[in-house]
Order: C-alpha cells, then structure tokens, then sequence
C-alpha cells in the first residue's frame, strides 16, 4: 500500500511539475497578426514590424514579463538561437509587457540579451488590454498572464500593405521546446538537419504568478537508472 501511494505521488509531483514549466508545442494557427510600431526599450526610437521582417527568412517574435520565471527560462535559449542563426537570414525581436521599461532594461542586462526588444504596455493593470491578450487567448492559450509567447513570421509570406500581416502563423503558448524549434528554424532557413543533444537541467520549476507572495517549487524527478 505505502509503495502505491508512493508512487501516485511520484507521478502526481512529475505532472505538475511539468505543468508548471509551461513549455508548449510548435502549432500552426489561424491568427489575424497586425503589424505594428512600438518603442524600443533600449532608446526609445520607434521600430516597425514590417520593416524590420524586410530582407530576412525568419523572425521569432517573443512576448514576454521580465518578473516572470518562465521567461528566465526561455530567454536563455533565445539569446541562442539568436546569435547562433543570425547570419542565415534569422531574427528574435523582444516585446515587453506588463512591467515599468526601467525593469525591462534591467532584465535584458541581467539575462544578456542583445537583439532588440520593445514594449506595448508598462504595466500589470494592462493583462487584459493588450493585442498579447488578444492573440494568445485566439491561439488558445490558457495561462493567466501567458509570459512567454512566441510567434514565428515568414517575411516572405507577408501582406505588403495593410493593417493586417498575416492570418496563419506557427505559435508556441508557452516555453519553447528547444529541440522541436532549432529543428522548425533550420527547415525555414534551408539548413540540413542538425543531430541536436539537449542536456538535462536540474534547475527549479516555477510558475509565472507575480502576485503570489511565496512560491512553492518543484523539481523535477530523476529518472530511475
């Protein structure tokens, strides 16, 4: 009986832990994405959607909340992939929200983020005000505050004028799935394969709730040898 019980909850802890990791499959969805000109967060200069997909093959658009721990997850990889697929017609563009642009900056700081990053709101009384609200619930995402979500856009498949950019995207409502992406983004840039070997982290899982005062943690369970 105690080695049953021990088990429901070994598998009760994986589950939830996982839950809470947020990480979400690459899908393709029907979505009306707007183009759009926000500041940067760096320099306050404006930036445009469209003109900055000019002449590129790839871009991954990341919204995210710098207060969020399953941003601090993702942007790490991010960064990667940014750096990594640059020079082949790839691009990352940032867009803030929901906290002051002094707190951005310091998180693009800390995590050492170098492609640019924007901002459409300043502030958490803004969860439900913004397009980020409106296109991830229209994907189906879930979560309170849905930090990070990621879109991919195909310059090339772009409307050229118009309010509207595009109405079908691949989405990710949640973390990125880092061997399932760095494959998606080697097809789109016309790379061959790439054999790819995730090491696993032993790292503490969290959820993204700003306004809980404690957070309970969880690890996940090392597998039996």
């Amino acid at each position: 009986m105690k080695s049953l019980f021990l088990m429901a909850f070994l598998l009760l802890s994986f589950t939830y832990s996982y839950a809470q990791n947020e990480q979400a499959p690459l899908q393709e969805q029907e979505i009306n994405y707007k183009d759009w000109t926000y500041k940067s967060v760096r320099d306050n200069r404006d930036i445009n959607l469209r003109d900055f997909a000019k002449n590129k093959k790839l871009v991954m658009v990341v919204y995210f909340a710098p207060w969020c721990p399953n941003w601090k997850h993702e942007a790490p990889f991010a960064e990667k992939l940014y750096e990594k697929y640059k020079s082949n017609g790839f691009d990352v563009i940032g867009i803030g929200e929901y906290d002051t642009v002094a707190a951005m900056k310091t998180n693009l700081d800390d995590k050492k983020i170098t492609f640019p990053v924007v901002y459409e709101s300043d502030s958490k009384d803004a969860q439900q005000k913004t397009l980020h609200y409106q296109y991830r619930k229209a994907a189906g995402d879930t979560r309170g505050w849905g930090s990070p979500w990621n879109i991919f856009i195909e310059p090339a498949a772009l409307k050229k004028d118009g309010d509207i950019l595009m109405k079908k995207a691949f989405v990710v409502n949640g973390e990125l799935i880092e061997a399932d992406v760095e494959k998606f983004v080697r097809q789109k840039l016309g790379l061959p394969a790439e054999e790819t070997k995730m090491a696993t982290k032993d790292k503490t899982v969290e959820a993204c709730a700003p306004e809980a005062k404690t957070t309970t943690s969880f690890k996940k369970p090392e597998p039996r040898k």
